[in-house]
């Protein structure tokens, strides 16, 4: 019997806690984590200490520097969280964030200092917004330039410009806007398995429509691999709607018929029952992902009537120095990550 030849790239790829599917995470308790009731009080100390010092977002990693005691209960927490993100499954869910028991400046301000012990707070926008509020402010979805977190509609699988993003629930929707989370290394390895052919091309760079946040005189698009190797460990990036846009940009080639059809696969390969998990966030609830190695997605929503019960998320980006495998290191280097991959793949052909 003549066994198919591995595919080039999986031969670099070494096994990883974050190649989980559906079934290997059945078991919550591998990645729900209740706060205690002391840890739920050192958060409300926390965010209250915050406002009265007159805190803003941008000040929040100075003040910590200068009271690093004010997160020492808080420490032993955020390590475990960091050591599942970083080299677990790359993905968490830490319940019982106490937003009803603060102002909701406290609470966005406590959120942001956990945030620090596990990385930096990145910009999100071009205005530089360290703290984004996730809900539908009536933006039209099929315009090019919206970014769809300022929506209700459907976002299909994706990552998002960071080493690991935060989403804190201050309220859920009336009905919809479930997470789904799904393994980017196990929907690789899964591809592979059905067209080898296609899994190649995600290791070329591609076009990422900028979606209006270009700066002045800057290009509005963005161009690296979806997939590559670091040191043994698959890393992806991955925005679908952002690939299909760019070409719809003046001077941009037009994807390829292979292109549309791996774009296609990967999708349909992410929404596997077998292969992702679903959960509905409840107020109080953080989801921190590792982008590198987790895809996530949000259903479609509909908000209550009351402006203060519509759903609302704060997302968090946070750049993690030492995640090799992360977003932040591929923008330092991108294009010789890239040219050594296609060296180590032409290598092993």
């Amino acid at each position: 019997m003549n066994m198919p030849s591995p595919h080039p790239i999986s031969t670099l790829v070494h096994h990883s806690p974050a190649a989980w599917c559906a079934a290997d995470v059945a078991d919550q308790t591998q990645w729900v984590h209740p706060l205690s009731s002391q840890e739920q009080a050192a958060i409300v100390q926390l965010g209250n200490l915050l406002v009265a010092h007159g805190t803003g977002d941008a000040q929040v990693w100075s003040w910590v520097q200068a009271n690093p005691s004010s997160l020492t209960l808080l420490a032993p927490r955020m390590v475990q969280v960091r050591q599942a993100l970083q080299h677990g499954l790359g993905f968490v869910l830490m319940r019982g964030f106490p937003v009803h028991s603060m102002s909701a400046q406290a609470a966005r301000l406590a959120y942001m200092a956990l945030g620090l012990l596990l990385g930096q707070p990145m910009p999100q926008n071009k205005q530089g917004e360290l703290l984004h509020d996730v809900r539908d402010v009536g933006a039209d979805p099929h315009d090019p330039n919206v970014r769809l977190s300022r929506t209700n509609a459907e976002q299909d699988f994706h990552t998002d410009a960071a080493d690991i993003i935060g989403l804190l629930c201050l309220q859920k929707a009336r009905s919809g806007g479930e997470s789904r989370i799904v393994s980017s290394v196990s929907v690789y390895q899964a591809l592979v398995v059905q067209r080898p052919d296609l899994a190649t091309l995600l290791f070329e760079p591609w076009y990422f429509h900028l979606k209006g946040e270009k700066t002045s005189g800057a290009a509005p698009y963005f161009r690296l691999p979806i997939a590559r190797v670091v040191n043994g460990q698959l890393s992806s990036f991955y925005i679908g709607w952002y690939l299909r846009d760019a070409e719809k940009l003046p001077g941009l080639p037009p994807l390829s018929a292979a292109q549309r059809e791996v774009l296609n696969l990967y999708e349909q390969t992410a929404r596997r029952a077998d292969l992702g998990l679903q959960m509905q966030f409840e107020s109080g609830d953080v989801q921190w992902l590792k982008n590198s190695v987790i895809l996530h997605k949000r259903s479609a929503y509909q908000d209550w009537p009351e402006p203060d019960r519509k759903r609302h998320l704060l997302r968090l980006w946070l750049a993690a120095d030492d995640f090799e495998d992360g977003i932040v290191a591929l923008r330092r280097g991108h294009e010789a990550a890239a040219k050594a991959i296609s060296a180590a793949a032409a290598g092993n052909a």
